[in-house]
């Protein structure tokens, strides 16, 4: 036997030792390997799957359990895609093929089924592993619960585009749909769209004498009547062309904007305007309380003039303001002329201040007399602004800005106590005259104010005036809007011996059942129903009512705005009481209003001795 043959028979033991021992430690190597792979996948948060290219599953790490419920029994019944979102199975099959194809794998967002029946969103992120060919044969695919991490990102993107509290889309939203439909219009020649800017009047009342949290209560509730309006359809083909494009959104604080993305004509947003006021009259109960609002509305509509689409917006807000300027809860559509009434308005709200610092404000005295005899009963004291450059201003042009720029109740308070000091200087001189009453308007926003009773102490106190001389004139409409808290407020004001008069009476939606709950003392009618009440029979009719009503309930009645003898004659056989207006005098400063009294008690003595 050759020599090389006993050498390769002597090493071939060796060699055998040697593989053994080789595949002993491959076999320990892959051992320790498969503990620390099952180690890996039995703890990790993340779901880790084996599958081959055909979806079937070769190993689920224990996750799937916790994170989607089900056992690893359950899932080798099924295919890896069955739980796959349908709208999300053709992606993944996608994803699939392509790291079949390229070898790599794709990282990707699905949705899948838990055992529940709800959906939870996974990332997902594959590798490939080949066979011995070098083909890819399996995919190993680590999958990771991100459900609360997407729904907290919706939630944040949600709250970027929506107000909090009524749920509705916020100035952000807005402007981005405004910025979608100026783009529109200009594309299409021919299109328009239009603005409507719903402002809640006076609202700052609600918060100071209900609590903000009503008034965040009444705000969530006029979103909700506005949705429901935008989305009830009239039964008219020219309503539903306005509403269907319309978006309601909430620009902060008691604002309110809804987009027309198409209209046709003014009208239609006229119409819709009139709809939303309607919506926001129905009055609101607040902790058995009946409160009601009313919203001022501008429209502006898209022109040719206009470069921006937030030009519209500036529009709308001018003719808003002008409807808050002519009274509230109405709608007005912008024209050029707004402009100029804007500016001015800027202006007169900075004069105002000013005017409050540097005591530009004056009273004038209208006397409030005695029909049957033309003696003077009490003079109403009236705001002037004796502005430096436009002279004397009456309050009808500044009373909406001394309220917007919040200081219209130091404003009151300061006729209040300036008015019981003129009464007390004409008592001065007048010490063997009957005595005289004077009579001081208050605003809603004063009346709103928790510190009404006390200013009008403190007036007292200053000036020493018997609160049986002072008397408070206040709307209709401020009266009704709360009626318990009027009821309220006037309960102290009568506690302190001060009369209240109704003012404007005629022109409100007060009840009978509100009236007669008021402890007030008079009824003034409005100076509109008294200048109609000879060519217009429906209006003599009301005054007719309103005298007969009042004195059925004890209460007495002044006739506003008397200009001619045959109102005069015509009241006086209606039996009204009192009234004032230029027949008898027009308003004046304290030194003629002196004199006015003089004489007319020169008058009445000289008629009594003859």
């Amino acid at each position: 036997m050759p020599v090389w043959l006993w050498i390769a028979l002597g090493a071939l033991p060796i060699l055998v030792i040697a593989e053994e021992l080789r595949l002993y430690k491959a076999r320990r190597d892959w051992r320790k390997k498969d503990e620390i792979f099952q180690a890996v996948t039995e703890n990790a948060a993340d779901m880790i799957a084996l599958v081959d290219m055909k979806g079937r599953r070769l190993y689920n790490s224990p996750s799937y359990k916790r994170v989607l419920g089900y056992s690893p029994a359950e899932l080798s019944e099924t295919s890896s895609f069955e739980q796959i979102h349908p709208d999300d199975r053709m992606r993944v099959l996608e994803a699939a093929r392509e790291a079949r194809e390229s070898g790599v794998g794709k990282r990707l967002e699905y949705r899948i089924k838990h055992k529940d029946g709800s959906w939870r969103v996974l990332e997902s992120i594959a590798s490939t592993i080949r066979d011995e060919r070098g083909e890819v044969a399996k995919l190993v695919i680590v999958n990771r619960d991100i459900t609360e991490r997407k729904r907290a990102e919706q939630q944040l993107e949600y709250n970027l585009f929506h107000d909090l509290l009524t749920g509705l889309p916020n100035r952000r939203m807005f402007l981005d749909r405004l910025q979608s439909a100026f783009a529109r219009v200009r594309r299409e020649s021919g299109r328009c769209y239009a603005l409507l800017l719903a402002n809640v009047d006076h609202f700052k009342v609600f918060n100071e004498t209900l609590s903000t949290k009503h008034g965040d209560h009444i705000l969530t509730e006029i979103a909700r009547r506005l949705s429901a309006e935008l989305r009830q359809d009239d039964g008219s083909a020219r309503e539903t062309v306005a509403t269907s494009d319309a978006l309601l959104f909430r620009l902060g604080g008691d604002e309110f904007t809804i987009l027309l993305e198409t209209v046709a004509d003014p009208s239609d947003a006229m119409r819709i305007a009139k709809r939303i006021q309607a919506a926001v009259a129905v009055p609101f109960s607040i902790e058995s309380r009946e409160v009601r609002a009313s919203v001022s509305v501008g429209i502006a509509l898209s022109t040719a003039a206009h470069t921006r689409p937030e030009d519209i917006l500036k529009d709308a807000d001018v003719a808003m303001r002008r409807a808050k300027a002519l009274g509230g809860s109405r709608c007005e559509v912008f024209d050029e002329a707004m402009h100029s009434r804007a500016v001015g308005r800027l202006k007169l709200e900075s004069d105002l201040r000013t005017a409050l610092a540097e005591r530009q404000f004056r009273i004038h005295y209208q006397p409030v007399v005695q029909l049957a005899t033309r003696r003077i009963q009490s003079f109403e004291a009236l705001l002037r602004w004796e502005h430096p450059t436009q002279g004397l201003i009456s309050p009808y042009r500044f009373i909406e800005a001394a309220e917007d720029t919040g200081i219209l109740v130091s404003i009151g308070h300061w006729l209040t106590v300036q008015a019981c000091r003129q009464l007390r200087e004409w008592e001065v001189n007048n010490r063997s005259e009957s005595p005289m009453n004077i009579t001081v308007n208050v605003s809603a926003r004063q009346f709103a104010d928790a510190r009404l009773v006390n200013d009008i102490q403190d007036a007292l106190q200053q000036t020493g005036v018997d609160p049986s001389r002072l008397q408070l004139e206040m709307a209709e409409k401020i009266a009704s809007s709360d009626p318990k808290l009027t009821v309220t407020v006037l309960a102290h004001l009568k506690h302190m011996g001060i009369g209240v008069v109704l003012d404007d009476f005629g022109t409100g939606s007060m009840s009978l059942v509100e009236l007669t709950q008021f402890p007030v003392e008079a009824l003034k009618i409005d100076r509109s129903l008294i200048r109609e009440m000879q060519a217009d029979r429906g209006a003599a009719d009301i005054v007719e009512l309103i005298i007969t009503l009042a004195h059925k309930i004890n209460l007495k009645v002044i006739a506003e705005g008397i200009e001619t003898a045959r109102q005069l004659e015509r009241l006086l056989e209606l039996g009204c009481e009192y009234g004032q207006g230029y027949y008898f005098s027009q308003p004046m400063d304290s030194k003629a209003a002196l004199i006015f009294m003089r004489q007319q008690l020169a008058s009445m003595r000289s008629a009594s001795a003859g």
